[in-house]
């Protein structure tokens, strides 16, 4: 639905803009969400991308799309855009936006912005930009509710009207010491329900989830996710609240954390490369693809050992496709359902034996299932007893190994803390095409012998 309203706006804009009318395009512009806009930038020539730029009349709009757009359209966006007028924006969103697209800027670029910004909202932009990409500090909103414990409900509410009127996510009310030490939380709605003359200390909850500085990105979106809250607060290392993160920065590391995931299972990299140029696209799946060019290497030779075999048993060949075709596609499904496990958390490293034991259970079972199966096809077609138990226990021992390897390697990466996804792809389907090939042709070649 979404893909295709986007196509039917993204040639509505293309033929307005090649007619030249500009009050019906100012008009669809203006009326349609900056996050549609992201979409159908990148289509668009740069004269164009700036010229519907210019029609966009709320200041706050420009800061959606600004945050919407994928790094290289921003990147190349803002060199037509007046510097001052990107500051203008860039002054008007929320500070952990800002900082998050200067960050992705050339150091050369991000030091005039921010030369050019007031010099409250820079220093608080460079106090983000000290920290991680993808850490809590790096992702946090350093606007929040902070509210003393000494302060009663009725001068909670007259703070809130008077001190914090501006701040984006004013559902949690966030208690501190005299020390600004993070001691207890308070729903907004538990402070307009209670007596004026409540101290915030009597009602406020001191059991609060949070999360330090230095936390990754992918943790702090499992706490939010596990806890259903919509902000947690960020501590530095003496617990002293420095920033909260929202749950729309938690949908979008979720999403960037799931594509990195799957770009990297893919053996594709793990940044996204469908609006990047021919040339950057090759450059980040090149080296990926390394591994199966030296898996296939290796499978040649393991072929051109068992040469003879092949000259004398012709047919051998036939099968070799559907078994390393069968252990190839157990062992992504092994993979990918550990890698999605301990990302979600749902499966722990400590759990390793369980897990194998487990996946290669089911490898066996399957194993056996598909080894008679396509066993049995072996002998239909050949009438040869030798052939149909060679394939048979070859897929067996394919399938088997596949879902150990499939299994096992994700938890090994994860216990030694490497990002488990950048073992399935290349590195797993790899090293199980190779040992099929010589698990095949040394059962087939012994059978065929005796």
């Amino acid at each position: 639905m979404f893909s295709d309203r986007h196509k039917v706006l993204s040639d509505s804009i293309r033929r307005l803009i090649r007619r030249n009318a500009v009050s019906h395009l100012r008009k669809i512009v203006n009326k349609t969400h900056a996050a549609d806009l992201s979409i159908v930038f990148p289509s668009l020539t740069m004269s164009s991308q700036l010229k519907i730029f210019g029609m966009i009349k709320d200041i706050e709009k420009k800061g959606t799309l600004f945050s919407e757009l994928d790094q290289d359209t921003f990147a190349e966006l803002i060199e037509g855009i007046d510097l001052d007028e990107v500051v203008e924006v860039l002054e008007e969103m929320a500070t952990d936006d800002v900082a998050d697209l200067i960050g992705r800027l050339p150091e050369e670029k991000a030091n005039a912005i921010l030369e050019k910004m007031k010099k409250e909202g820079s220093e608080r932009i460079e106090g983000l930009l000290r920290y991680d990409d993808e850490t809590a500090g790096g992702i946090m909103v350093p606007d929040f509710i902070a509210l003393k414990e000494e302060m009663t409900a009725g001068d909670a509410i007259t703070s809130i009207q008077q001190d914090f009127a501006e701040v984006e996510m004013p559902f949690y009310l966030y208690v501190v010491n005299e020390y600004g030490k993070l001691v207890g939380v308070i729903s907004l709605r538990q402070l307009v329900v209670v007596s004026p003359e409540t101290p915030l200390k009597e009602f406020m909850s001191t059991d609060v989830f949070s999360v330090t500085t230095d936390m990754d990105q992918e943790e702090v979106a499992r706490i939010v996710a596990r806890y259903d809250i919509l902000a947690v607060p960020v501590v530095d290392n003496m617990n002293k609240l420095v920033g909260i993160v929202t749950v729309d920065d938690v949908i979008d590391i979720l999403r960037e954390e799931a594509t990195e995931d799957i770009l990297r299972m893919a053996g594709a990299g793990g940044e996204f490369v469908e609006t990047k140029s021919v040339f950057k696209s090759t450059k980040i799946r090149l080296p990926w693809l390394f591994a199966s060019c030296l898996g296939g290497i290796a499978a040649v030779f393991i072929v051109g050992h068992f040469e003879q075999s092949l000259k004398q048993y012709a047919y051998l060949a036939a099968f070799i496709p559907v078994i390393m075709g069968m252990g190839g596609n157990i062992g992504t499904q092994s993979s990918t359902i550990v890698v999605r496990g301990l990302a979600t958390g749902v499966i722990h490293v400590r759990e390793i034996w369980r897990v194998v034991y487990k996946e290669l259970s089911v490898g066996l079972i399957l194993g056996v299932f598909y080894g008679i199966l396509i066993g049995a096809v072996a002998q239909l077609r050949y009438s040869m007893a030798a052939i149909a138990i060679s394939v048979g226990l070859a897929v067996l021992c394919s399938m088997s190994v596949a879902a150990l390897v499939g299994s096992l390697v994700p938890m090994l990466f994860a216990r030694i803390r490497v990002d488990p996804a950048v073992a399935t792809g290349p590195f797993v389907t790899t090293s199980i095409d190779i040992v099929s090939v010589f698990a095949y042709f040394e059962i087939s070649t012994l059978l065929l012998a005796l």
